[in-house]
């Protein structure tokens, strides 16, 4: 595990990132069922996250992923909230973390280390959990988990399924919730996606599920009871929820009475006496894995007394009395065929082994990531390899290991050109991705930068959405910025399109003739140069004034770096820590140091960029670019804003503050002078305190702006 922030500042920042990681990845396997990283990826997230919490208790977020279960419900189904909140479980991934776990319980009970522990163990079902309950014997509601407090809606489409009881027998409780996992069966898969595919009128625009796992859940979340009906889903129960009495006083002896009311219960289900026992039953469990109809990812221990449960309750999103032992990957070998470099849509160029197919873990896979340069000079990967391949929690497969490095054959060479647009491929300082420097015209990266180009944040041409961009990109009517500027020249085409009227048409050519004269660091920003922020391209424009001078800039740093090769013995380290300052110092501009400049010559060095650019500046004319600034208290201070602003925009607020001679960072540090702080200022308004740095609130933050002179 890499090592945790140092600082409050630098927790708070990766716990923003984490949640809004997370959140995202939760939504896609929730909500989407299109997960897009394994579940071992997943649970590497989650434990990064606790462990910066518990290293810094204070900072953990209001929307911290340890608080919630899942994804919010879809917006396609009805919303419910579960009459008892339906957590999801901690996991385990090795026997001694699963001791751990029993430890934990052994000290909250205050049970004496020779005090038996029963548990039951059963597997860890791959599908979508599900509450149903029962009111007066008969079915009335069945929820997914949803975030753990509401689930969605899904009463009609269960009731197609056959396995699951609509009603309970006489002498059941008044109410009760039975808990289970909703799932598809592999072979009932497998004739699911030949049925789609012999059934489509175009077998290459079948829809074919990914997993059993994606099945069910698009399966069972339909608008439509009929679709859900022709599909063969299957029930699991393992728990329950609320409930008017409990037929037992186990986990092990309530599960029975579920099983004899009709609910299929796993055949691997098993009460265990003590945690060896419970080991014992995950071995055999893992054994029999690959035999079993169905998907599983680990096993789940639960304590079998109901009245430790009880005490035990819950901590966070979880059960005190409950985890999952997730099982390690799965492998298989197989040879590596070719290595072929995509690029991605920020520039990355990312390897990717094709793989002569192999079955692993039910799948068939012929691909592999290989991450990145290092990753392949680690595992000293060439196509010819015999390597070994693991499904890394069962959906992303990698390779973790290289058969026949030993064999004499020629190592892969890391391309230093993009594939796509021939412009040349760098590593920068202190990163392990290499990236393609033709921003503007590579054709992998079209689309994000010319949604960034017209963002309200750079040029903010009005009309110009993604939609608007595809549709143009695939007319073939811009392909690079200066082509926004020339789209005047379609407009009898875009007419007779549908969808597009001629007050939205007149409107947009508006919006982009409004443009042709554009503030200068906007266009700047709007570049996407790596590592020129709105802020940088204020500053670099603050100090050189015109667009013409910042390419004169760039020119004489890549003149500079030409001109600044290493020493004799010099080391790498030392030769880089030498260009930069000589780099920071050509520059002259405070904050913009080795990496933005090394970002300018690498842009700039690159002859497709300089033909972009000099096409652009055919169309715009932007002018100097001039900060008028009144006298004020703050004049020459560093500011930080932070929290929200109730009376104006952030970019309004940065806008006054530079217009009062000040200079607004995005975080606070000893040069930080005055911190303007709103509602929810957190880790920012702690740090300035710590330091302290004069706070004010926005009201104070109007009366310096209102008592400034002209």
């Amino acid at each position: 595990m890499q090592p945790l922030p140092q600082t409050p500042d630098e927790a708070a920042a990766e716990l923003e990132a984490l949640a809004a990681e997370i959140a995202h990845h939760n939504r896609l396997y929730h909500d989407d069922d299109a997960p897009e990283i394994s579940d071992a990826d997943y649970d590497a997230l989650m434990r990064r996250n606790s462990a910066i919490e518990a290293a810094f208790p204070d900072l953990v977020r209001p929307d911290s992923p340890s608080k919630s279960v899942g994804a919010a419900p879809s917006s396609a189904l009805a919303k419910v909230a579960h009459a008892q909140p339906m957590f999801s479980l901690d996991n385990a991934f090795d026997e001694e973390e699963a001791a751990d776990f029993l430890g934990r319980v052994r000290r909250f009970l205050k049970l004496p280390d020779d005090e038996v522990i029963a548990l039951t163990a059963e597997p860890k079902i791959d599908g979508l959990s599900c509450s149903l309950r029962y009111e007066g014997g008969r079915l009335v509601r069945a929820l997914t988990r949803g975030d753990g407090r509401i689930g969605e809606d899904v009463t009609a489409n269960v009731c197609t399924i056959g396995s699951i009881p609509k009603t309970l027998p006489d002498g059941a409780p008044e109410v009760f919730e039975v808990r289970g996992e909703i799932y598809m069966e592999k072979s009932a898969f497998l004739a699911l996606n030949a049925r789609l595919l012999a059934e489509a009128d175009d077998p290459e625009k079948a829809r074919q599920f990914a997993n059993p796992r994606n099945a069910a859940a698009g399966s069972l979340r339909q608008k439509d009871a009929e679709v859900t009906a022709s599909r063969p889903l299957s029930f699991f129960a393992w728990g329950w929820g609320d409930h008017s009495a409990l037929p037992g006083d186990t986990q092990a002896s309530v599960i029975a009475v579920i099983r004899d009311w009709g609910f299929p219960v796993s055949g691997l289900f098993r009460s265990c006496a003590d945690l060896t026992e419970a080991l014992e039953q995950y071995r055999a469990i893992e054994r029999a894995r690959a035999d079993l109809n169905f998907d599983i990812d680990g096993v789940v221990y639960k304590l079998n007394r109901l009245k430790y449960q009880e005490r035990l309750g819950f901590v966070g999103r979880a059960p005190r009395w409950a985890i999952a032992h997730k099982f390690p990957a799965q492998r298989a070998e197989t040879t590596l065929e070719r290595i072929d470099i995509q690029v991605g849509r920020t520039g990355k160029l990312t390897p990717v082994a094709r793989l002569k197919p192999v079955t692993v873990g039910g799948v068939v896979v012929t691909n592999a990531t290989l991450h990145n340069a290092d990753e392949i000079a680690r595992l000293g990967v060439r196509p010819g390899d015999r390597v070994v391949l693991q499904r890394a929690g069962d959906v992303i497969p990698q390779i973790v290991e290289n058969l026949t490095r030993d064999e004499v054959r020629d190592s892969f060479v890391f391309p230093d050109r993009c594939p796509i647009c021939d412009s040349e491929a760098v590593r920068e300082e202190g990163e392990v991705d290499i990236r393609c420097t033709g921003g503007l015209i590579c054709a992998a990266q079209r689309l994000e930068r010319l949604k960034h180009f017209v963002s309200r944040g750079a040029l903010d041409i009005e009309g110009l959405g993604e939609k608007t961009l595809i549709e143009f990109l695939d007319l073939g009517w811009i392909a690079e910025p200066a082509d926004i500027f020339r789209l005047a020249a379609h407009r009898e085409e875009l007419l007779g399109r549908e969808g597009w009227q001629e007050k939205s048409v007149d409107a947009l050519l508006a919006a982009i003739e409004a443009k042709r004269a554009p503030d200068g660091a906007r266009l700047l920003f709007g570049l996407g140069i790596r590592h020129i922020g709105a802020i940088t391209a204020r500053d670099l424009l603050k100090r050189y004034a015109t667009l013409d001078a910042i390419r004169t800039l760039a020119d004489d740093l890549i003149a500079l770096r030409d001109a600044t090769p290493p020493a004799l013995g010099e080391s790498d380290a030392k030769h880089r820590a030498r260009l930069d300052k000589a780099i920071t110092e050509q520059i002259g501009v405070e904050n913009a140091g080795g990496a933005v400049g090394q970002a300018l010559a690498d842009f700039f060095h690159e002859e497709h960029n300089r033909a972009a650019w000099a096409d652009l500046l055919a169309e715009v004319a932007p002018p100097p670019f001039i900060v008028e600034t009144r006298e004020s208290e703050v004049s020459g201070m560093t500011l930080v804003f932070t929290g929200s602003l109730e009376t104006l925009s952030r970019d309004e607020a940065k806008a006054q503050a530079e217009a009062l001679g000040a200079r607004v960072a995005g975080s606070v540090s000893a040069k930080t002078d005055l911190v303007i702080a709103g509602p929810g200022a957190g880790s920012k308004l702690k740090k300035a305190a710590e330091l302290g740095i004069r706070v004010i609130d926005e009201a104070g933050w109007a009366d310096i702006v209102a008592g400034a002179t002209n």
